[in-house]
């Protein structure tokens, strides 16, 4: 069994797997991801490996505290990956991109793949179906564009996302719903015809913190699947293993 985690900016997820099986998750703040692996590996005793990824930080002492308990791969652009990095500044890719660009091969080989990130920023990555990565987009997120609209102006009020009940806004509020969210859906949409006009056979992946309320707004076809990355990470340590 394998041990994954994922260092945010704010929080830890953690994963176990068996094989290729998701067995349970967890999502923790940093002053208690110790803890949170103690339990984990007292309910699941047989796990072994572990690979962490990290685009937050992550305490020296926590590390030695994984290398002293499993084998552990700390994953970084040395890391041997399922694809050929195209990006015109590789050194600039960030590791949670890496990553889902990984899954997406390991899932979805020999088809050209639009993997569609939709968290704090909506990040756009695509790979051809001869595993090779092009790059992508990089975009401002639903939460971003609320709080942008209540930062940057005198009197817009801060809102939690919300579906709107029209396109038409007959009040402030649901004004800044309609902006934000058909924005986010119609800009999401565009690109997707836009990459669908260019690449055959496209295979369209939506994760992140948003992958279940866009989901059920998209009219494209698309995998949806909110563990993605965590699933990546799984199989990009599969994959070291084997090599």
């Amino acid at each position: 069994m394998n041990l994954v985690v994922d260092v945010g900016n704010s929080f830890f997820k953690l994963a176990v797997f068996e094989g290729d099986t998701l067995e349970v998750k967890a999502v923790v703040e940093s002053d208690v991801f110790l803890e949170e692996v103690d339990k984990l590996l007292y309910k699941f005793p047989v796990i072994e490996k572990a690979i962490v990824a990290s685009v937050g930080k992550i305490k020296e002492s926590d590390v030695n505290y994984l290398k002293n308990k499993l084998h552990v791969l700390f994953l970084n652009r040395e890391t041997v990956l399922p694809f050929v990095n195209k990006y015109a500044t590789p050194s600039t890719l960030g590791i949670d991109r890496m990553v889902l660009v990984s899954a997406s091969i390991f899932q979805f080989s020999n088809k050209n793949k639009l993997i569609i990130d939709a968290g704090t920023c909506i990040t756009y990555d695509f790979v051809t179906d001869k595993n090779e990565y092009l790059g992508g987009a990089i975009s401002p997120g639903i939460q971003m564009r609320y709080k942008s609209l209540h930062n940057f102006t005198a009197n817009l009020p801060l809102l939690e996302t919300e579906e709107p009940e029209s396109i038409i806004g007959n009040s402030t509020n649901s004004s800044i719903h309609s902006g934000v969210i058909y924005g986010v859906i119609n800009e999401i949409e565009g690109v997707i015809d836009s990459y669908k006009h260019k690449f055959s056979d496209l295979t369209v992946i939506l994760t992140g913190g948003d992958t279940n309320f866009l989901s059920k707004q998209l009219k494209s076809s698309i995998f949806a699947n909110s563990n993605f990355l965590l699933e990546g990470l799984n199989a990009i340590l599969q994959y070291n293993n084997n090599e």
